[in-house]
C-alpha cells in the first residue's frame, strides 16, 4: 500500500522471469501427466482382473480410466500450448538480445565515424601522407648520394691506369729473373756434319746415270 491508498503498480515481468516460470508449470504438469498415466494403467489391469467374474468392479475400473484419460487429455493439451508459449518467449528474448546489440555496434560504429570525421577529410589525411611520403624518399635519396670527390671522375681512366700499373709490375718482375732460374740448353754445333764416304759414292753413281740417260 502507497500512502495515498493505491496498490503499488508490478513491476512488468522480464521474459527470462516468465521463460523459468513457464519452464517449472511444464515440470509440474509432465509429472501429474505421468500420474494420470500410471493410474490408467492400473484402473486397466483392475478392469483386466475383473473381468466377467466380478462386472461391477470392471466397470467403475474403466470409467475412472475414462476420466484419467479425459484428464491427460487436457493436460496434453495445455502442455502444448505452455511449451508454444515458452518457445516465444525464447524466440522473443533471442531477438532482443540481437537487437540490442546490433544498436550497441550501430551506436559505437557511429562514434567511430564522428572521430574520424567525413570523406573528404580521410582523403586530404591520405594526400598529406601520400605527400610525407614522397618528401621522406627525396631526403633519402639525397642524403644517400655521395657528395665531394669522385663524382666528376671517369671510370675507364681510371681502369686504364690500372691496366698500365699491372703491366709494369710483369715486366718488372720479368726483369728482376736470375740467371740461374734459366734451364742450361744444349750448345749449338758450329761445324757442319760430314756426310759418309759410301753416301758420297752412291750419289756419284746416280749422276753417271743421269749423264748416260741423257
Amino acid at each position: 500500500m502507497s500512502w495515498f491508498g493505491k496498490k503499488k503498480k508490478d513491476e512488468p515481468a522480464s521474459t527470462a522471469d516468465a521463460i523459468q516460470r513457464l519452464r517449472a508449470t511444464e515440470e509440474m504438469l509432465q509429472k501429474k501427466s505421468d500420474y494420470i498415466e500410471g493410474k490408467i494403467k492400473q484402473e486397466l489391469v483392475t478392469a483386466r482382473n475383473a473381468g466377467m467374474k466380478n462386472k461391477r468392479v470392471a466397470l467403475n475400473a474403466l470409467k475412472r480410466k475414462k476420466r484419467f484419460e479425459e484428464q491427460l487429455d487436457k493436460l496434453d493439451g495445455t502442455l502444448c500450448t505452455i511449451e508454444f508459449q515458452r518457445e516465444a518467449l525464447e524466440n522473443a528474448n533471442t531477438n532482443t538480445e540481437v537487437l540490442k546489440n546490433m544498436g550497441f555496434a550501430a551506436k559505437a560504429l557511429e562514434n567511430a565515424h564522428k572521430e574520424i570525421g567525413d570523406a573528404d577529410k580521410v582523403h586530404d589525411m591520405m594526400d598529406d601522407i601520400q605527400e610525407q611520403t614522397e618528401l621522406a624518399n627525396e631526403i633519402s635519396n639525397a642524403i644517400s648520394n655521395p657528395v665531394g670527390f669522385g663524382n666528376d671522375v671517369d671510370d675507364d681512366e681510371l681502369l686504364a691506369e690500372l691496366e698500365a700499373m699491372e703491366q709494369e709490375t710483369m715486366d718488372e718482375a720479368l726483369l728482376d729473373i736470375p740467371d740461374s732460374a734459366v734451364p742450361n740448353l744444349p750448345s749449338v754445333p758450329n761445324t757442319v756434319p760430314t756426310r759418309p764416304a759410301a753416301q758420297e759414292e752412291e750419289d756419284e753413281d746416280v749422276a753417271a746415270l743421269a749423264a748416260w740417260a741423257t
